[in-house]
């Protein structure tokens, strides 16, 4: 029990770790949708290419939906886009990132249901029947060019009466999955190389501007989940004391009907007006969340740590900093000492 918990906690604190397994989930349903489908060819000259193109790409398409709803990433990438500079400007390298990691998510699924139908072959064999050249096959000599479309079109229905005994369906079926199957391995080749050579050749690019991008990424995520936490945690003590508010005043009336009126203690009081940070009203509220987005603070909490140190503490020294500033005054040392020598 302990070790699914320790998952839990791991998926909640890791929004990355849980769009992978979302994608991993639609994946897998992908696939299973596709096995439990009923397909059924309509096995007509107008029809086949619609339907068979139709089962291959209109359900990678709702599968791509899906997975841009259920990133959080994708919102919160918009939000990002849209917003006013206010004081913080915007970076397109941050926005290009995140659209590039959503888009990759997204994919898996559809790319899944793609690779295959093409490994199955039925829909390319729907779709592409009628488009077969029948002078590469026998059967087809004595006949005419519209009975020709319509045998070729009723080549997926093996129990159709007109093809049944036909030689020709068999060596057509075979002919197209043939294809099919080779496009689909073609497909899965190219997206392994290319993963491939996207993981071999990252580090021969700028790494600096990788990182800070992704850290960027993840700290636009995780401020937009602390402010809705906040957010929440001020509503509910907000909606606290305006219910406490509503028992005082209502308490000359509750007292002639007998009842007890609990009080706030004081120490819950100052709790509270903490998490309330002062703001007490309707109007304050509206204020603040209108400035926090079309004005949204600059990335610098320096004076911000500066007004929390008090005023006799000394500054904390940073190791690295420190010995900086060692390596420029080292030379001013060595000259002193020369001259005193001297």
């Amino acid at each position: 029990m302990d070790r699914f918990r320790m998952i839990f906690q791991y998926f909640q604190s890791n929004s990355e770790s849980v769009m992978n397994g979302i994608c991993g989930l639609l994946a897998l349903a992908s696939v299973k949708m596709y096995t439990s489908f009923d397909f059924n060819c309509p096995c007509l000259p107008k029809y086949n290419m619609a339907y068979g193109l139709g089962i291959m790409f209109l359900p990678p398409m709702a599968l791509f939906l899906c997975g841009l709803i259920l990133n959080r990433q994708s919102l919160v990438m918009l939000e990002e886009w849209k917003r006013p500079a206010g004081g913080r400007k915007k970076d397109l390298a941050i926005i290009r990132y995140m659209c590039s990691s959503i888009m990759q998510r997204a994919m898996i699924a559809p790319v899944i249901w793609i690779i295959v139908t093409l490994l199955d072959g039925k829909c390319f064999v729907c779709a592409f029947s009628s488009s077969v050249d029948p002078e590469k096959f026998v059967g087809f000599a004595n006949v005419t060019p519209t009975q020709t479309q319509l045998l070729l079109s009723k080549v997926p229905c093996k129990d159709d009466e007109l093809m049944k005994n036909n030689p020709a369906r068999k060596a057509i079926s075979r002919y197209l999955k043939c294809w099919s199957q080779a496009l689909g391995w073609s497909v899965l080749l190219i997206l392994i190389v290319v993963a491939f050579l996207a993981r071999s050749l990252r580090p021969c690019f700028n790494q600096a501007a990788f990182l800070q991008t992704r850290y960027w990424s993840n700290y636009i995520d995780i401020e937009q989940k602390i402010f809705d936490e906040t957010c929440c945690e001020h509503a509910r003590d907000f909606a606290h004391k305006c219910i406490l508010h509503f028992f005082e005043s209502m308490q000359q009336e509750i007292k002639l009907r007998r009842f007890n009126a609990p009080r706030e203690e004081a120490d819950g009081g100052e709790g509270e007006e903490d998490h309330l940070r002062g703001i007490t009203d309707q109007e304050q509220m509206n204020e603040l969340l209108k400035s926090w987005y079309y004005s949204k603070p600059p990335l610098d909490v320096s004076q911000a740590t500066q007004r929390q140190q008090p005023v006799g503490r000394e500054r904390l020294s940073v190791p690295w900093a420190d010995s900086l500033s060692n390596r420029g005054n080292a030379p001013q040392k060595a000259k002193t000492s020369i001259q005193t020598d001297v």
